[in-house]
Formats: C-alpha cells, sequence, structure tokens
C-alpha cells in the first residue's frame, strides 16, 4: 500500500496558458454569444495549460513490463469507477469489477451501504464470485469457506483443522468506496485521499446536470486489440474528425473545439450544428442539421430548418421540448442552447469519461483481463427519467473482437461513428510495434486533454 507521503501532489499540471490556440472560424466562447439563452457559467471557463511539447515514449503503449507498473502504481493506489449504484440496489446484490489481474467484488451489503472486497478466498486463492448477481452469504465454491456481507468470516468446513486460523482476523480484504453522481468509485489503497478530495471541482461542473438523476438506458462493452490507452486517446479530441469522420464535417466545429485542464479532469468542448473551420465552403443550415444527426446521403431530411432558424437553435428546441415532459418544463426551458446541441466530455485520470449536459454518453476504457495489448471500452447511456419512475438499469451487452459496434442496435447512429473509429486503432497498435521512433508526437492544444493523461500518468509512476 502506499503512504499519504509518496501520493502525487495535488495541482494543477502544466502552467497557465492565456493565449488560446484559435483556427479561423468561431472560436466556442464567440458561438456561445450567438445563444439564444443565458450561458451557465461552467461552460464561460476557460482553463488552457501548457504541458510542454515532449513526444510521449512509444513503450507505454506496447509494453508488457510498462503494463505491470502501471497495474502496481495505478490501478492498486487510483480511484476508478467500478459501477452505477442502481445496479446493486437490493442488500446481497453484487458486481465482479476486474482490471487487470484484479478482481473486486463490489457489494451492497446492509441497506444504505456499499463494500467492495478483494475477489479472493483467504483459504486457496480461488475467487469467490465470479459474475453480477445476489447472494447472501460469500460462499468459495471450493472448498465452503463463508463470510457474511460485512466481511467476517462465519464458517470453516472441519474447522477442528484450523485451529491456527482466528475468525476474527480472517475478515475478506476491503478497498475504499466513495460514490459520485450515482456512480460507485474503488479504491485499493487504504492511505488513498477521500474520493471528494480526488474529484475536487468536478461537482460544480455537473451541478446543473447531476448525473444520479440519471438511469443506465444501454451497457455496451467491446473488447479491441489495442492497448486501452490508445483506445481512450481515440475519444479524447475532435482532432481526428477530419479523416476519420468526414461525413459530419459540415455540422462539427472539430478543430473550434475548446480544451480545458483542471486537477485529475479535463474538458473538451465540441460545438455541434456549426461548420468545420476545415471545410472551403459553406453549409446551409439544413446541411449542418443534417450532418450533426448523420443522416445518410439516401436518405429524405430528418426536419426541414425554417426560414430565419440556425440548425442550432432546431436542434436545440427539438432537445427542450423532449426534456420538458421528463424533468418539468421551468428546468428544460432554462437550459441554453448549447447545453442542449454540443458536445462535453470529461476525463476523469485514469480511465471514467463521463459527458455533460444531455449528451447522454460515458464512456471507461481498461485493459482485457492481464493482457497488455487487448482492452474493453465501455459505453453506457445515462438517461433522464419522471420522478418516481426510474427504469431498471440495462444489463451489459458484450461484443467480441470481431463484432462491429451496429451489432448493439441500442447505441443507435453512434455505432456507425464507432465502427469508424474502431477501424484505425489495431493499425495503431501495429504501428507503435512497428515504428523506429522513440515516441508519440501530439499536438499542443488539441490533444491536450492527452497531454494532461500522461502529465498525471507520470506523476503515479513516479510516485
Amino acid at each position: 500500500m502506499s503512504s499519504p507521503t509518496t501520493r502525487p501532489s495535488s495541482g494543477l499540471p502544466g502552467t497557465p496558458d492565456a493565449t488560446l490556440p484559435k483556427s479561423r472560424g468561431l472560436s466556442y466562447q464567440q458561438l456561445l454569444d450567438t445563444d439564444t439563452k443565458p450561458v451557465p457559467a461552467v461552460l464561460r471557463e476557460c482553463s488552457p495549460r501548457n504541458l510542454g511539447s515532449h513526444d510521449i515514449p512509444v513503450e507505454r503503449y506496447t509494453s508488457r513490463a510498462f503494463h505491470e507498473l502501471e497495474v502496481e502504481k495505478v490501478w492498486k493506489r487510483v480511484w476508478q469507477m467500478a459501477c452505477r449504484e442502481e445496479e446493486i440496489p437490493e442488500v446481497g446484490d453484487h458486481v465482479v469489477y476486474e482490471i487487470a489481474n484484479l478482481s473486486i467484488l463490489v457489494m451492497r451489503s446492509a441497506p444504505g451501504e456499499i463494500r467492495a472486497y478483494h475477489n479472493v478466498c483467504l483459504h486457496r486463492g480461488r475467487i469467490l464470485r465470479e459474475r453480477d448477481g445476489n447472494c447472501q452469504k460469500i460462499r468459495c465454491p471450493f472448498h465452503g469457506f463463508t463470510w457474511d456481507l460485512d466481511g467476517k468470516l462465519v464458517t470453516i468446513p472441519a474447522d477442528w483443522d484450523f485451529p491456527h486460523v482466528d475468525k476474527a482476523k480472517f475478515s475478506l480484504p476491503e478497498c475504499r468506496v466513495g460514490t459520485w453522481g450515482g456512480f460507485v468509485f474503488i479504491n485499493m489503497d487504504s492511505e488513498c485521499e477521500p474520493l471528494e478530495r480526488y474529484l475536487v471541482g468536478l461537482d460544480a461542473q455537473f451541478a446543473r446536470w447531476p448525473l444520479e438523476r440519471r438511469y443506465k438506458a444501454a451497457h455496451v462493452a467491446k473488447i479491441i486489440p489495442t492497448n486501452w490507452k490508445v483506445v481512450q486517446e481515440a475519444f479524447s479530441e475532435a482532432y481526428h474528425v477530419i479523416a476519420t469522420h468526414p461525413q459530419i464535417l459540415a455540422g462539427i466545429g472539430d478543430a473550434n473545439s475548446q480544451y480545458d485542464v483542471y486537477e485529475n479532469f479535463s474538458r473538451a468542448i465540441t460545438p455541434n450544428a456549426t461548420p468545420s473551420p476545415h471545410l472551403d465552403w459553406q453549409p446551409t443550415e439544413q446541411e449542418m442539421f443534417d450532418a450533426m444527426v448523420d443522416r445518410r446521403i439516401d436518405e429524405d431530411p430528418m426536419l426541414v430548418i425554417p426560414p430565419g432558424m440556425s440548425a442550432r437553435q432546431v436542434a436545440a428546441e427539438g432537445s427542450r421540448i423532449m426534456l420538458r415532459d421528463v424533468c418539468g418544463k421551468e428546468y428544460a426551458d432554462g437550459l441554453c442552447d448549447a447545453e442542449l446541441v454540443d458536445s462535453f466530455y470529461y476525463t476523469v485520470f485514469p480511465n471514467f469519461h463521463p459527458w455533460g449536459a444531455f449528451n447522454r454518453i460515458v464512456y471507461r476504457f481498461r485493459p482485457y483481463k492481464d493482457e497488455h495489448e487487448m482492452s474493453v471500452m465501455e459505453c453506457m447511456y445515462l438517461a433522464p427519467y419522471k420522478e418516481g419512475e426510474k427504469p431498471p438499469p440495462a444489463k451489459i451487452h458484450w461484443l467480441g473482437l470481431d463484432d462491429p459496434w451496429t451489432d448493439a442496435p441500442e447505441l443507435g447512429g453512434l455505432a456507425r461513428i464507432f465502427n469508424q473509429d474502431v477501424f484505425n486503432l489495431p493499425k495503431v497498435q501495429r504501428g507503435l510495434r512497428a515504428t523506429q521512433k522513440p515516441g508519440v508526437t501530439l499536438a499542443n492544444y488539441q490533444e491536450a486533454k492527452i497531454r494532461h493523461f500522461h502529465a498525471l500518468l507520470e506523476k503515479w509512476i513516479a510516485s
């Protein structure tokens, strides 16, 4: 276990950078000036940081030794999202959370109480629970050692043969547990800082969009043959849109995205229903709207933009109408256009990616089992619900290595976008193994979230 003196010191990485890099076209703050509603202060924040221009060592993506270093220095010590509270509503409900070679049993141990145990029998080391479910005792299937839900040992078969085992000292080892936004976080380091301190500043970001007032409407996981960081970084910036998603350029201000760095999290804001500055032509409002929803060329327009209205106004008003029934008219009508149209994607170190406002996405990326060049990408949809009418959470839908994202129809049109993203990633992993260049070269601003992640990774690895 680490001690308080060996954990990374708090404070924002890098140095303040008041000179905001700018592509041609409207900056995000200039676009906010055109909003039809008052814009909340959280969207007016700008927190650019100079994180240097150095390359990222290739070995971080390809080395087995570095993977093992991450297990010891990161996964065993850092706060990480394990599940949603709604997935374990009843006493005895549990989720098996696995990261690399580690297995944690996250359990509703009593009303209003969640515990997390190392999911290993203290007798001969068998995994105790292999899948999510419910149990009223934690019993090892191998020899029958049994623990109560509070982790205390209650049964040793043929206990006369274990006079050397003190039941009072044979409780299941626990992890620290915390909750935020309806999510359950665990930390394997008993000396870790409180979750509230680790997530400092995140509450203020989500104050208008409380994720605890959502339910898990979809949950899809896919195995991908690449290092987990390769996958995560592909979903941390809009720089790739011009080459990977050219069909949406008329409706996304990709290079006009804003990137902000905080302490243990970062934020990107990508404007939608506005054209990419890469285009050498000006799309109509209809073309912007159709590109934003990724309408196929041979499909009729989903909606005709009325004269005198912009694609952003129409998209925002459509979202307001839908939200009024669920969240109430006063709340829905108080949301600005940007909150209903744009993409606000956060990265909480190391691997948790909640999206802000009412874009329902939440990502999690992690190694697949103990494989350093295989990973799991998960996408959850969190949707609002009427008071007193919360639906049950969706079960996880697993996709294998060869399954396309479009095999998960619950993701809608986003699955087609994911197929484009994931097409590149095994080829990135192959290239990283083949390259003679020792480092990966990043942009200073558009890939600031990736630089921020690696700045934090370096601090944890060095501590």
